[in-house]
């Protein structure tokens, strides 16, 4: 089994059901290795949640003697700067603004107000007139929410 999905295993485990692993990133030499774990929520998660996670997954890493010699084990939500991935991340961000860039190499901004299981539905403004554009999920190759400092 390779190790990041064992490391899923484990984080799994201890989640609830509004939480849910959205990547795990091993990297590192042979004298050290970083785990990175990345845990999103329906509802967000906390710094908190966070730490009890990383608590729980290192105690079973440590059993289970996952990592030969030092490791570094990180757990945090994904941020600004990670793409959205899932679907659960898709619904979670209904309503906020989106660019998704698609296989053609096309970039598309709008708000995200639909989520099925095959497309989402982006609404954006065109001379003055909304449009809405359904993207199905296998044209997709990056999506991330943009950031409003408004």
């Amino acid at each position: 089994m390779i190790i990041s999905e064992k490391v899923k295993e484990l984080v799994e485990q201890s989640l609830n059901e509004d939480l849910f692993v959205v990547d795990i990133i091993v990297n590192g030499g042979v004298l050290a290795k970083k785990v990175l774990v990345l845990v999103d929520g329906d509802n967000g998660i906390a710094i908190d949640q966070c730490a009890d996670i990383s608590r729980q997954l290192s105690e079973k890493m440590d059993e289970l003697d996952l990592f030969e010699g030092r490791y570094k084990l990180e757990v945090s939500s994904p941020g600004i700067d990670h793409p959205i991935v899932l679907y659960r991340q898709y619904v979670k961000n209904k309503g906020r603004y989106f660019v998704v860039t698609t296989k053609e190499n096309k970039k598309i901004r709008g708000m995200l107000m639909e989520v099925d299981e095959d497309t989402i539905t982006l609404s954006m403004k065109e001379k003055k007139e909304i449009k809405n554009m359904e993207i199905p999920f296998n044209e997709i190759v990056m999506a991330n929410v943009l950031v409003s400092f408004k």
